[in-house]
């Protein structure tokens, strides 16, 4: 079973539905009117959103409120190519072979990706998945209310899958972020997205896990994990709490068929967002680096004494860490006082560092603990 992106597609005429997810929840009494630049970015909890008097979310609010922020994106993308013709003809095939020489001649393939995106400030600021536009000549935005735009992509981010758009237009319903530190599991939430060309489809679970990670689907995963129906076309839609926040970026599913199966995958909003900001501010994303080239879970390394941690298996000579006095067969514990359990959250603690400055790791190290503290460089195109 694998990971899915959840993504639409079409070649040429024909459009073939590929992967995406999207989903989210609601409340039942009246709402406040879409959040507007203005607002705060993390807006402050609405508990008009969180139930009813007969107690429970109400997901018709939620629904209301966040419909109008989710967006149709289709992206074009156009290859171009020499080959005969008649290279699909399996008579031309049985005679000539696969692409006879003679007979070569440019020729031109066409294939549109759908998918979703939400909008995060009223002047057309859309976030979405990097893999809804990648490698897109043309990116088109259809709005909740049926106005289409142009984008323009502002920056992507592939290894959280994390892309930007622009488009010009003024007074956009948005989604207020929220703090996805905080969802917890067994919470409700809400999906929006438009999945198999139906826009605006709004499905309703819980939150299954939280911090998921060694997927297989990015380099850095943290991912919400939720059993709200979503399905290809939903890639950049809308996770929402119950009370109409944006808390994660519908990305991918878990399918043995392509479809629903109650396993997906969202981006975490602090984590899209802090992306989001830098993508707009420098256009790109700075991420820390200390030199550790190799890592791996205690558990997986034979002769170790079971315990939390993970093992330092190679960092490169004269690197900040090294500089530091980190070594091979360092086990971490902790990460400026967090503790650390696996590779996949040491790994994204590194990123997450500003640059220039210190990171305090404490280790096990031949039954004793150290305390290292490591001056953070930009990584510099390094993952």
């Amino acid at each position: 079973m694998r990971p899915r992106l959840l993504l639409a597609t079409a070649v040429v005429a024909s459009l073939a539905v590929g992967i995406a997810i999207g989903a989210h929840v609601a409340g039942r009494i009246d709402v406040p009117p879409p959040a507007k630049a203005a607002e705060p970015a993390a807006a402050a909890p609405n508990p008009g959103l969180a139930g009813t008097a007969v107690g429970g979310p109400d997901f018709s609010a939620i629904a209301r409120r966040g419909t109008p922020a989710v967006v149709n994106i289709s992206a074009l993308q156009v290859y171009r190519a020499e080959r005969s013709p008649f290279s699909s003809d399996p008579f031309f095939r049985d005679f000539f072979g696969q692409d006879f020489p003679g007979l070569r001649m440019p020729l031109e393939e066409r294939k549109t990706s759908l998918g979703s995106g939400v909008v995060v400030a009223p002047d057309g600021l859309i976030v979405t998945n990097n893999h809804v536009i990648e490698h897109a000549n043309q990116i088109a935005i259809t709005t909740a209310d049926h106005r289409r735009f142009r984008g323009k992509l502002v920056g992507t981010d592939p290894v959280t899958d994390i892309a930007v758009v622009k488009i010009e237009a003024r007074g956009l319903a948005t989604l207020p972020w929220g703090d996805s530190a905080r969802a917890a599991v067994g919470e409700y939430v809400v999906a929006i997205g438009n999945p198999f060309q139906l826009n605006q489809t709004v499905t309703m679970g819980i939150i299954s896990a939280t911090g998921r990670s060694n997927v297989g689907i990015v380099d850095y995963e943290d991912f919400i994990q939720t059993d709200a129906a979503i399905n290809p076309g939903n890639s950049g839609g809308a996770l929402l709490n119950t009370r109409g926040e944006l808390i994660g970026i519908n990305t991918a599913i878990y399918s043995e068929t392509g479809g629903y199966q109650g396993i997906g995958f969202a981006v975490p909003a602090n984590l899209a967002r802090t992306v989001v900001d830098q993508l707009v501010s420098k256009g790109r994303v700075v991420r820390g680096w200390i030199g550790i080239t190799k890592i791996s879970d205690v558990a997986d390394e034979g002769g170790l004494e079971p315990g939390q941690g993970v093992v330092i298996v190679e960092l490169l000579r004269g690197s900040p860490a090294d500089r530091a006095g980190l070594e091979p067969g360092d086990v971490v514990v902790a990460v400026d006082g967090r503790p650390v359990d696996m590779a996949s959250q040491l790994r994204n603690e590194l990123a997450a560092a500003r640059v220039g400055t210190e990171l305090r790791l404490t280790v096990r190290r031949q039954g004793r603990k150290v305390q290292i503290l490591i001056p953070i460089e930009e990584a510099r195109g390094r993952v």
